[in-house]
């Protein structure tokens, strides 16, 4: 039997994104954000929704660019750090002892543990409500050459990246078992 609930911000599962962006004293930040996804193809766009609450969203309005940067399995304690303090009160970088690197094509920072980054400029934003919409184009990817497929891009079964199960579990979840080739298993369906 199917229940009908009233609407929440449930979506499963959510992306970790690992925002990175510059402080008005030029120090790097990062916040763990999991409202986010691609938004454009051509142009090839991300978005990623924050609260005027953040340090983030001050950055981002201030120098126009950020980074997401997309952290493996093995950084889930330094990924929940980011999340649960502000870039006010400490160096985020530093009590993760995480390595902050300049991206080059945009004025904002890069996570070099992490097998990659997004890097983007701000090109719209929209306020919704309790949050903000940021759409950056992607400049381009930085990416370990250990992560990348025969395509030469990120492979998820190599970068491992980590799940957010949303309010109803409030817990993090890795990917599982490839289950079928996209734009494939459904021809099985199409009748002749």
């Amino acid at each position: 039997m199917k229940l009908f609930l009233p609407a929440q911000t449930i979506l499963l599962p959510s992306p970790v994104l690992i925002i990175g962006t510059y402080n008005p004293d030029g120090r790097p930040n990062i916040m763990n954000a999991a409202w986010g996804g691609i938004a454009s193809s051509k142009p090839p766009c991300i978005s990623v929704s924050l609260r005027a609450a953040t340090l983030s969203y001050h950055n981002i309005n201030r120098t126009g660019a950020f980074t997401v940067n997309i952290p493996s399995e093995k950084y889930l304690r330094e990924a929940d750090f980011v999340g649960m303090v502000s870039g006010r009160e400490c160096d985020k970088f530093k009590e993760t002892r995480l390595t902050s690197e300049k991206s080059k094509l945009v004025d904002a920072p890069i996570v070099k543990e992490f097998p990659y980054a997004l890097e983007c400029n701000l090109i719209r934003q929209v306020d919704l409500g309790t949050h903000t919409m940021f759409i950056g184009e992607i400049a381009g990817i930085v990416a370990d050459s250990e992560v990348l497929g025969p395509n030469q891009l990120p492979d998820i079964e190599k970068v491992r990246p980590m799940l957010w199960g949303s309010f109803g579990s409030m817990a993090y979840y890795s990917v599982g078992d490839k289950l079928g080739a996209a734009f494939s298993v459904g021809k099985e369906l199409r009748r002749s």
